[in-house]
């Protein structure tokens, strides 16, 4: 089944939200790349591991608002923020490049303020 982006994207937020590793997974392949202020994290296995220094930074039940979705072609782009107990994230971006049902590139940027 080829899903649509929006399909895919919301299955990627909802997972992040729930801080689910293993199905946060699915949305990604081997080949994919994500971009960081850090570089680049590529490959399953990496992209794990930064997926569980994010959840770290924002764990389950942390306040998150979207403040802009934008769907064109296969690209998705969202502006963000939250807020946890040890941090607030005033904005962050993400960029998605969808091909196949899976996100093959993703480009992440937040602005981190300690309480």
């Amino acid at each position: 089944m080829d899903n649509t982006i929006e399909q895919v994207l919301m299955h990627h937020l909802t997972a992040f939200g729930n801080n689910d590793l293993n199905e946060i997974l699915t949305d990604y392949t081997d080949e994919s790349v994500i971009m960081t202020i850090n570089g680049t994290v590529t490959g399953l296995s990496a992209i794990r591991n930064f997926f569980e220094d994010f959840f770290a930074a924002i764990p389950t039940g942390s306040s998150f608002g979207m403040e802009q979705k934008i769907l064109v072609g296969n690209i998705a782009y969202i502006v963000w923020n939250s807020e946890t107990d040890a941090t607030r994230f005033p904005m962050g971006t993400d960029t998605f490049v969808f091909d196949g049902g899976k996100i093959k590139y993703h480009t992440v940027t937040d602005y981190r303020v300690k309480k």
